[in-house]
């Protein structure tokens, strides 16, 4: 079970507490779905429990680590966490219906009506359970898997584009969860190891032969990927990011190489990894020997490789050369690092035994991301572009890319996270001013910290103060840019790509940059006639 994904409805019926009086048909019933039901001792091997309290032969509906979801015979994980720690939640999940509580320390006194089992991590025991739970989804799953600061999602989706002609192909990402079936919105890159294992069953079950899913630096720490089994892993490029997780730039590499030597339990049968990238070449040095290895990029000595680039503001095109033969790209995605997340994409492919040939005229059709240099037309003169670059390696790419294509001027609208890595804040200054002629510092997500800090570290890093202003709402910074922009200018509004909502200390309130700028550009428009 993993939240509103998915319940087995009849199993957790019968958990439910019994009526005074019931029918012998009911009370046959409910007897038949128990002897069906998994027990707990079905998911645990002895060398993982330290030492249990109750019966491990107790049936259970399903898997819980989050107690507001806990059901009638839920197994309920007590994790800890960064800001909570599980074992406080365990009274509310025994409350709710749990019949057995995992944890890294027993209590002195547990009621009798409820299992206890001490092991020595919660997290790496909730993937294990997960895994056996759903019957090892991922053994039936060609499941690839895309780690890297930037082009994860893109990645991704070309992937699904690409192989999801003749066979169904799932998705696990930032944007959405494609499961086959059913399409749900995302709420985490990476989500938890129950919640992955839940969604590939459901892929499994809806006769998907592939998973292609973004593999976030946080999903890898926190082992939420732990025994998954990759069919092949990639490697985009690595550029400063989530430093107020991992501290240094040394260990955010370190959790990402994780991915290929083996560490989250088997490493990959292909490793696809970016040779234009510097920390691509260190990778490469890690892989064990037994990996087949693809490299791609504009490198000479990459294996799948883009010769003769030429970048325009509505497509770009490239000579591909792989090991067996060359052929001419045109895509409509633009900039350089779009370039190289069709490489990856096509480079994998290519390592699945998938013919360029025959699948190179898919990427025509290929329209983009949402929220990736998403190309907002409303009739304006101007160009316009939401982008979900928030990092300064970002912002570099794209408005370096910007600046080289657009005739006029370039305006961009960006702001900083909130509770998130505080010394990237003057680098994306610092790219912005680089590039842009205009810069319209706002809001991103300020979540639980205060604006005026995050401005004041963002101002660390101006260069030029006449070419930059700060406007607290984020909505009168796009309208204010959407004024100042004319023919031939580009105007690009950065951090928040696809996202809906923004988020404040206690309020996650509808925001949509995509939309807010439609708006705005119909505001506008009827003022001026």
């Amino acid at each position: 079970m993993i939240g509103y994904l998915a319940q087995n409805y009849p199993l957790i019926h019968a958990f439910a507490p019994r009526t005074v009086r019931r029918t012998r048909q009911e009370n046959l019933v409910r007897n038949r779905v128990f002897k069906m039901a998994p027990k707990i001792s079905d998911y645990f091997a002895e060398n993982e429990i330290i030492a249990s309290k109750g019966s491990l032969d107790r049936p259970i509906s399903g898997l819980v680590m989050d107690s507001r979801r806990v059901v009638p015979g839920a197994l309920f994980f007590a994790l800890p966490g960064l800001r909570a720690d599980g074992a406080t939640f365990v009274d509310e999940a025994i409350a709710r219906g749990a019949v057995g509580i995992v944890t890294n320390r027993l209590p002195t006194a547990a009621p009798a009506r409820v299992t206890f089992i001490q092991v020595a991590d919660p997290r790496a025991a909730l993937a294990r359970v997960a895994q056996r739970y759903y019957r090892f989804p991922d053994r039936e799953l060609g499941v690839i898997g895309v780690t890297g600061t930037n082009g994860k999602t893109t990645v991704t989706h070309l992937l699904k584009h690409i192989l999801d002609g003749d066979r169904r192909v799932g998705l696990i990402g930032t944007i959405n969860y494609d499961l086959g079936a059913r399409m749900v919105p995302s709420f985490r890159t990476t989500p938890e190891s129950v919640d992955i294992y839940g969604m590939m069953a459901q892929m499994r079950d809806a006769g998907c032969h592939q998973a292609v899913m973004e593999v976030s630096s946080h999903g890898l720490d926190q082992q939420r990927v732990l025994g998954l089994q990759f069919g092949v892993a990639i490697f985009t490029n690595l550029t400063r990011d989530h430093l107020d997780y991992h501290k240094t730039f040394d260990a955010y590499f370190e959790v990402k190489t994780r991915l290929f030597t083996g560490a989250t339990g088997s490493a990959p049968k292909v490793a696809v990894v970016n040779l234009d990238d510097p920390y691509g070449e260190k990778l490469l040095a890690l892989i064990p020997a037994d990996v087949k290895t693809i490299t791609f990029g504009e490198h000479p000595r990459a294996m799948v490789r883009a010769e003769q680039v030429t970048l325009g503001f509505k497509h770009s095109t490239f000579r591909l050369v792989w090991p067996q033969g060359a052929l001419g790209v045109d895509s409509p995605l633009i900039g350089r690092y779009n370039v190289s997340n069709l490489l990856a994409a096509i480079a994998t492919a290519w390592s699945l035994g998938r013919d360029p040939a025959v699948f190179l005229p898919r990427l025509k059709a290929f329209r983009g991301v949402p929220g990736r240099m998403e190309r907002i037309e409303e009739g304006q003169p101007c160009n316009v572009l939401v982008d979900y670059a928030h990092t300064d390696d970002a912002l570099h790419n794209a408005l370096g890319m910007l600046r080289a294509i657009t005739p006029g001027r370039l305006f961009v609208v960006f702001g900083c996270g909130g509770n998130r890595d505080r010394t990237k804040r003057p680098l994306m200054v610092r790219a912005v001013q680089a590039f842009a002629d205009f810069a319209f510092a706002t809001a991103d997500n300020p979540r639980s910290e205060a604006l005026a800090r995050i401005f004041d570290d963002m101002r660390q890093g101006v260069t030029n103060p006449e070419k930059i202003t700060w406007i607290d709402d984020r909505r009168r910074a796009i309208s204010l840019a959407l004024d100042a922009c004319k023919a031939g200018d580009s105007l690009l509004i950065a951090g928040k790509g696809h996202e809906s909502y923004q988020e404040f200390a206690d309020t996650v309130s509808p925001f949509d940059d995509r939309q807010v700028v439609r708006e705005l550009i119909g505001i506008k428009a009827i003022k001026s006639g």
